[in-house]
């Protein structure tokens, strides 16, 4: 049962249940939604009446009209029409909109509650292969998942994060036999770095593959190679477990660049789930849900075929008896359910994969593996394209890299850095450098749709002007600035006067900020980080007009002052906290 802790109500809040205490006693409030809405006829609209009036059998505008003159009473409220057929349009008292200010300015946390369930969700992103080196493809998992992964921490959910490895299978037979050849001949040479271990990876994939493709004897001692690694051989699992571990090395290194919270702890190969898979065979067979298919154990389904109208099955077994990705992602469902106490599984995958995970999802809730109350959400999301419109390649064909593409966007940044005269020394000008930068990339993404694709334009990524992550890292930079200057003649923390009259601009702006808490609670319902982007932009440009028509430190008089210094000081807050919400920083000077 989910609980739920509210901090600070929001305005809105406030106004459901004030519309709920004024309908008729015959009315089920349980069933009420008053449908709260921001409106450009007043501050809100109310549309719940109406299908409210629908059900008690009375004229919806003369349900309106009696709620209407009830809430003028409440001390909230400065006015409430009836509208239309049945709207209510209200604005809200200026000192209860300050008033908003007041607790949140107080209140930990910026007064957005915690939801929890007792339980925990996992969230599996970013997959990468081990000895391959990252590339573009991972960019989306890695970042979405990683942001959605935070705001559910943040909102009270307990999150397990599992980094699903590829660290299994018949490629590693190849591996294994030529680093055991060639460390026989030229000694073991470790790695220092996350550069130097997959730079060592890619060279020893090369030769390698090379010897496997021109040697069948080294292809066959290869095989053999694998059979001893599937049978535990121990100088075998020694020579796999360097290639792991090296392959870490490198990918934490990644991580920490673009500054995600995934660990070595996270870290879930294939080859975990190994132990598994027969036992998931066997339960499958025995109990009739996979059936033999052309030697093959397969699960089929009635409603997916193919486009000649075949059935498209579920391979958890091949006909030479080895077992396929679907057999692991069951496994690791039934342990995620069953040992991690799991009731929600977030797959954060590219929507190629859509067709896959629906046939998986139903064939664990067939096995029992997804019980009742238990969620399992493919998070799927878009390519990243080419200016071109095409997958995001090199001029010579190449998949990109990730840590190229990470560099490139750090040096542009510095050049948008430098191009501002900031005065930084060297190392000053690096960190902030790689904070523009990585935030620009992870913006660009997340601000997307993620089932839309989206164009890497680096150039456009680190631009100031328009919705881009540099343009919020300066929104804040330059609220933080007027907060310094203010402090000599204001403290931004001075007690606020609620009784002032507000400017238009000032009621936009905060009742902008009050709406953060229900902006992540729609994030986190439907995994979408792109409307938390949307909401900080929209917030940043609502300073902005603050700004210009409402002057801060040459305020009329030191309350106002004062009360313009806490609307700036809330609004610097709140960018900061979402930004980090995303995983990007919020620099103090830019």
């Amino acid at each position: 049962m989910n609980t739920v802790t509210p901090l600070v109500q929001t305005l809105g809040q406030r106004l459901r249940d004030a519309i709920v205490a004024a309908l008729p006693d015959a009315a089920d409030v349980s069933e009420v939604d008053p449908l709260i809405r921001p409106s450009d006829r007043a501050d809100y609209q109310a549309n719940g009446v109406l299908p409210l009036a629908k059900r008690l059998g009375v004229p919806p505008r003369d349900l309106a009209a009696k709620v209407a003159t009830l809430l003028e009473n409440d001390d909230l409220i400065v006015s409430c029409e009836a509208s239309g057929p049945g709207f209510l349009n209200i604005t809200l008292a200026d000192s209860a909109i300050l008033g908003q200010l007041v607790a949140r300015s107080g209140a930990e946390r910026l007064g957005v509650g915690l939801h929890g369930t007792g339980k925990a969700t996992v969230v599996d992103y970013s997959q990468p292969n081990i000895a391959k080196e990252m590339h573009v493809g991972h960019l989306r998992s890695t970042i979405i998942g990683d942001a959605v992964a935070r705001i559910l921490e943040f909102l009270g959910t307990k999150v397990i994060r599992q980094n699903h490895l590829g660290d299994w299978g018949t490629q590693f037979g190849m591996l294994i036999q030529h680093q055991l050849e060639d460390e026989e001949a030229n000694g073991f040479r470790a790695a220092s770095s996350g550069v130097e271990s997959i730079s060592r990876l890619n060279a020893l994939y090369r030769a390698a593959r090379a010897r496997f493709d021109g040697d069948p004897e080294f292809a066959d001692r290869s095989r053999r190679r694998v059979v001893e690694l599937q049978a535990g051989d121990e100088r075998t699992l020694a020579g796999w477990q360097e290639i792991v571990r090296e392959s870490k090395v490198y990918f934490n290194e990644v991580y920490d660049r673009l500054d995600v919270l995934l660990t070595d702890d996270d870290a879930v190969g294939e080859s975990f789930y190994n132990p598994f898979l027969s036992d998931v065979v066997t339960d499958m067979e025995q109990r009739g849900i996979a059936v033999r298919s052309d030697g093959a154990l397969c699960v089929f389904f009635d409603d997916i075929r193919s486009p000649d109208d075949k059935p498209v099955p579920l391979i958890i077994q091949k006909s030479d008896g080895g077992f396929g990705y679907a057999t692991t992602d069951l496994a690791a469902i039934r342990y995620r359910v069953g040992t991690l106490d799991a009731d929600r599984v977030l797959y954060v995958v590219d929507s190629r994969q859509a067709l896959h995970f629906r046939m998986v999802f139903e064939a664990a809730r067939r096995a029992g593996y997804l019980t009742d109350g238990v969620e399992a959400v493919h998070v799927s999301f878009g390519s990243v394209l080419g200016k071109d419109g095409k997958p995001f390649k090199t001029r010579a064909g190449e998949t990109v890299r990730l840590i190229s593409l990470l560099d490139e966007a750090v040096t542009h940044a510095k050049a948008t850095v430098q191009e501002r005269d900031s005065g930084l020394d060297a190392e000053a000008l690096d960190q902030l450098s790689r904070e523009i930068g990585i935030g620009a990339v992870k913006y660009a993404d997340l601000s997307t749709s993620r089932t839309r694709d989206y164009v890497f334009d680096i150039d456009r990524m680190v631009s100031l002007n328009g919705n881009t992550g540099v343009y919020l890292q300066y929104a804040h930079a330059r609220i933080r600035s007027l907060l310094r200057r203010g402090e000599a003649q204001h403290s931004a923390s001075a007690v606020l006067d609620t009784d002032v009259a507000l400017e238009p601009a000032e009621r936009a702006l905060l009742i902008h900020l009050d709406e953060l808490s229900s902006v992540l609670d729609t994030v986190v319902e439907t995994y979408e980080p792109h409307r938390l982007c949307a909401y900080l932009y929209a917030l940043a440009q609502a300073f902005t007009t603050f700004y210009e028509a409402c002057p801060v430190l040459r305020a009329p008089n030191d309350t106002i002052r004062a009360n313009r210094l806490a609307i700036a000081q809330a609004t610097g807050d709140t960018l900061k906290l979402g930004l980090g919400l995303l995983g990007i920083a919020a620099p103090d000077r830019l």
